[in-house]
């Protein structure tokens, strides 16, 4: 009856009630079990007493297979509770190395978190394509207009197809990454386009905006991924409020596999 005696000491290790069945398809709900030559004693939750029935009434292998069924649960579960736990201390860890200055930085497993440089912009306006570097607030040009970077690629590399960052805001702003598109006659790199509505002079901003998952792990701290595998290209990071014009840009670059 060895087999038994281990299922008796389970019940005691994890301290879980389970179902103890009879032979008739019914069963008792019990803490504990042993069995004792031509009988079975367990104690009853149901009546809180010691009971005992004679053991060729009891299904002693479907309850052994309910207490086999219940210690892998209880397993799984510790294990699972282990994973998160240890989960937890390595993204705490990756917090506090975040430096505390506003930015964004790029996280690489096994290595030291890199800052991104923030793009120096320039605004480019249809009409007679002028060109205005931008300095801090931003020009507000009646018309059509769009936010460049200078050059067709970005300094910044990377190259996992889903890279992940940490985002730490210098106010409470909106944020979003956005794929770049090629300025006419090889300029630079697109980020936005505006059109500034007269009189107002409110701006309205068209941008290819990529999906991103975020997850506020700080006060003004934020760590961003996209939601699908990037494409190669370019690509940025951008801060700005709704209507301003007064956008932030960090940009980079997603390399051909080949």
């Amino acid at each position: 009856m060895r087999w038994i005696l281990v299922a008796f000491s389970t019940l005691l290790l994890f301290g879980a009630s389970v179902r103890l069945f009879l032979k008739d398809g019914t069963f008792h709900v019990v803490s504990e079990y042993k069995v004792l030559s031509d009988r079975v004693r367990f104690y009853s939750l149901e009546r809180s007493d010691w009971e005992e029935i004679p053991l060729e009434l009891v299904d002693l292998a479907k309850t052994k297979g309910t207490v086999d069924a219940q210690a892998k649960d209880v397993a799984a579960e510790k294990k699972a509770e282990a994973e998160e736990e240890a989960a937890e201390k390595a993204m705490r860890k990756e917090i506090r190395e975040v430096p505390k200055e506003a930015g964004l930085y790029y996280l690489v497993d096994g290595q030291p978190m890199k800052a991104l440089k923030q793009a120096e912009l320039k605004i480019v306006t249809d009409k007679k394509r002028q060109i205005l570097k931008v300095l801090t607030p931003i020009p507000i040009l009646a018309g059509k207009s769009h936010l460049e970077i200078d050059g067709l690629k970005s300094a910044f590399v990377v190259n996992e197809e889903r890279p992940e960052f940490y985002f730490r805001l210098a106010s409470e702003e909106r944020f979003g990454l956005v794929r770049c598109v090629a300025a006419p006659k090889g300029t630079g790199r697109i980020v936005e386009r505006w059109e500034i509505v007269p009189v107002v002079k409110e701006v309205v901003v068209q941008h290819e905006e990529v999906q991103i998952f975020r997850k506020q792990v700080g006060e003004g701290l934020y760590k961003v991924w996209p939601m699908e595998p990037l494409t190669t290209g370019e690509y940025a990071w951008i801060e700005f409020t709704e209507g301003k014009g007064n956008t932030q840009v960090w940009d980079f670059s997603f390399p051909s596999k080949k």
